[in-house]
């Protein structure tokens, strides 16, 4: 192949690569960060509002991932899909911290339950599948 029909083809590749995170990346970016957020407020509403800091940090994780969840799929930018990756490793880290024996500003959390798996896998989720969106929305070729 020509270094002139590389650089014709280059272009269409990348933006059906786009086109593809578009359609099937971001949706499930968005379902990964929606999930997370409905569990946490399912918590916060279940009696962790109660609790000093980590009540106030379910509610604004609940709160603050339905919107990034809205942003991830209605702006094709990849500021929602760093915001998407930051919130999943963010909302892991700290659910990891809890289930130490230090807990997590007093609260000790276990890997049992339902909304705890859910918001892990989520989590994870999320981080995976927005590192694979960004790298296929990259503008630029190397």
């Amino acid at each position: 192949m020509s270094a002139s029909t590389q650089s014709s083809t280059a272009p269409g590749r990348t933006a059906a690569r786009s086109r593809v995170s578009a359609v099937i990346l971001r949706p499930l970016i968005a379902t990964c960060v929606l999930l997370s957020a409905v569990a946490h407020l399912f918590l916060w509403a279940d009696g962790m509002r109660a609790v000093d800091v980590v009540g106030p940090a379910f509610l604004l994780n609940g709160v603050g991932g339905i919107i990034l969840g809205m942003l991830v799929v209605g702006w094709q930018h990849p500021l929602p899909l760093l915001g998407a990756m930051a919130f999943g490793a963010a909302t892991l880290g700290a659910f990891i911290v809890s289930t130490t024996a230090r807990g997590f500003f007093g609260v000790h959390e276990t890997w049992n339950g339902v909304p705890q798996q859910l918001s892990a896998w989520s989590e994870i989720g999320a981080i995976v599948l927005s590192a694979a969106a960004l790298v296929l929305e990259r503008r630029r070729q190397f």
